[in-house]
């Protein structure tokens, strides 16, 4: 079983690394127009509610906690060293985790099951959609099977993780992991790798200048009133305000 260790998680890490660098930067200055999600929205908008909604905010707290671990490891071990916090770290996790993968079910659900958003579905959307099913039902396994994981993680996972950029990678830990926890930690290089070649790519140019952009002033040109009122007489031109 070596060379399957070595190959995940020495291999894998890298050559997704590699491929999320090069492939990122190619399609951003290639083809940047379309660095975007390709919002169905205007297709179907009552069901992308309960999914996206959900799974996005989930997900998004989801990554910056093991980010967190990650590059903060012992400020998450003193969090966790009063039982409490730690209690309120895991079990808070474990609802995001689920309410995400709620979210995707709908998600999965809506792409498969509206005809207007499954005309506009490609292979890829299936594919990618199904490995985050698959993530996120092993990460909720994890959390179940393996309780306090942020703590585990912060201890045994970050050090191999930064041992990848150190470009001296130690796979000890990992190698004698429990087989849920080497898969999931397999399929996250995965995602990785993927993610230049799918709708995912768009996390990289989330649009956080509205966070700071001045509130924007919209002026109706035409007389509102007097268009949404029904009684109002059909014309040829629209009613203005002046």
């Amino acid at each position: 079983m070596t060379w399957l260790y070595n190959f995940l998680f020495i291999a894998l890490p890298y050559v997704a690394l590699t491929v999320f660098l090069i492939g990122t930067i190619y399609r951003y200055r290639g083809t940047k127009f379309k660095f975007s999600s390709l919002s169905s929205e205007f297709l179907e908008g009552k069901k992308l509610f309960w999914g996206s909604v959900p799974f996005h905010w989930s997900i998004i707290i989801l990554f910056f906690q093991h980010l967190t671990a990650f590059l903060l490891p012992d400020a998450i071990l003193l969090w966790n060293a009063q039982p409490l916090r730690l209690l309120i770290l895991e079990v808070s996790s474990f609802i995001l985790g689920i309410t995400a993968f709620v979210g995707l079910f709908f998600l999965i659900f809506r792409r498969t099951t509206t005809s207007r958003v499954r005309a506009v579905t490609t292979s890829m959307d299936l594919i990618l959609e199904g490995i985050l099913f698959i993530q996120i039902f092993l990460g909720l396994w994890v959390a179940y099977g393996y309780r306090w994981g942020s703590s585990w993680f912060a201890s045994a996972l970050s050090p191999y993780l930064k041992s990848i950029f150190y470009l001296n990678p130690q796979i000890d830990v990992v190698a004698a992991a429990p087989l849920v926890i080497q898969l999931h930690i397999a399929l996250a290089f995965v995602i990785v790798l993927l993610v230049p070649f799918t709708r995912l790519v768009h996390l990289l140019v989330y649009p956080l200048a509205y966070l700071w952009r001045p509130y924007q002033r919209v002026m109706w040109y035409w007389n509102k009133d007097k268009i949404r009122n029904p009684k109002t007489p059909w014309t040829l031109f629209p009613p203005k305000n002046n």
